[in-house]
């Protein structure tokens, strides 16, 4: 009994220690760093930014308005459907307010519903960017479409006709509107499509724009290929140009990806910024290459957009968390990563984020999370 008692009490010492250090290593870490992101990252506040308890949410973006308020618009889709791929079928960019840039936010209305499979857009609108500019807000956001009647959950799985359909159709638009309340004005045809030969010849996904001095916009979007036998590449990241936010937009570096996974590594969910520096990116790390850590953040600068140069101390951020009652937790997912800037200094990082060990089909919930910088 003794034994068992003494086993019982080390057991405990060794997770506590364990604990412990894991703490320490990742206060230590960010104390390290040399990177301008992750060195600066505050603890993460407990409290969701927004959540809803019968949707997946994913992604956010935040604008503030001339009424003072945040302005977040953010994606969701229904439980009724599993996370992946329903975000591909049934998604739709949803509209919430608050009076802190942190939240919590309260749901005020659905920006961009569904508007009926003959639209490019009309079975799912997702990755919202919210721009600000000439007295108008502008959304940036992938949208797909499929001829079908709405599945089931057990029907929709990778390999269903739903999600072949819709992922092949995913493409890059832009709503209009006078207020961030809406209405939004939608347009018949996308801002970035597909283009044969090329390394987007599959899809085109994920936008990340910003407005130039000049009021013409520079944009970085995903892209997949074809493949033989109806496969698609790996993800490729390429940068694009307009001369303003409606378009045309023509895609730089000579029609080559910026990030790819034969080159540069694979690479996800970008976040772009400009400054008098110059262009800056933080990105999902997607096979590890630069952060050593799969689904961890990555850090790169370009004077021109079209050439990058990962940062001498390239990890941004870590899907292990600190927060702020203390404790630290990896969290299932850590993506679509969206830095708010005031007055032309970083505030907050947003990031979509879900329970679980890792992996789409081991969470039970989804939120959107914010971590403040350090002043």
């Amino acid at each position: 009994m003794y034994k068992r008692f003494f086993i019982f009490i080390l057991s405990i010492l060794l997770l506590s220690s364990a604990y412990a250090q894991k703490i320490e290593n990742l206060v230590e870490l960010k104390k390290n760093s040399h990177n301008e992101i992750f060195h600066y990252l505050a603890p993460a506040l407990c409290a969701p930014v927004y959540e809803e308890p019968d949707y997946w949410v994913w992604g956010s973006s935040v604008v503030k308005g001339d009424d003072g308020m945040y302005h977040l618009y953010v994606s969701r889709f229904p439980k009724t459907l599993p996370f992946h791929p329903g975000w591909m079928v049934a998604s739709e960019i949803v509209h919430a307010v608050s009076k802190s840039i942190t939240g919590p936010y309260r749901f005020s209305d659905i920006a961009l519903p569904a508007r009926g499979a003959e639209y490019w857009d009309g079975r799912s609108t997702h990755n919202p960017r919210i721009l600000r500019y000439g007295g108008k807000y502008f959304l940036i956001y992938m949208g797909s479409t499929h001829p079908f009647v709405e599945p089931t959950y057990n029907e929709l799985t990778l390999d269903s006709p739903w999600c072949t359909v819709a992922r092949s159709n995913k493409r890059i638009g832009l709503a209009v509107s006078d207020s961030p309340y809406g209405p939004w004005k939608r347009f018949d045809e996308p801002l970035l499509t597909t283009k044969p030969g090329t390394f987007y010849s599959y899809l085109i996904s994920n936008p990340s724009p910003v407005i130039e001095e000049d009021g013409s916009v520079t944009i970085l979007f995903k892209g997949r290929a074809y493949r033989e036998n109806g496969k698609y590449s790996d993800m490729s990241l390429g940068i694009a140009h307009a001369p303003n936010i409606y378009g045309p937009y023509t895609v730089l570096n000579g029609g080559q990806p910026i990030f790819q996974v034969d080159g540069q590594g694979e690479a996800e969910d970008p976040f772009l910024w400009k400054d008098k520096r110059g262009y800056h990116v933080i990105f999902k790390d997607h096979v590890a290459k630069y952060t050593g850590e799969r689904g961890g953040g990555a850090l790169a600068h370009s004077t021109d957009g079209s050439h990058w140069m990962i940062d001498a101390d390239p990890k941004a951020y870590s899907r292990t968390v600190e927060w702020e009652d203390g404790t630290v937790e990896m969290q299932g997912q850590l993506e679509r990563p969206f830095i708010y800037f005031e007055e032309g200094k970083p505030c907050c990082i947003f990031f979509a984020t879900m329970d679980g060990p890792g992996g789409f089909e081991n969470a039970s919930r989804s939120w959107n999370m914010v971590i403040p910088f350090r002043k």
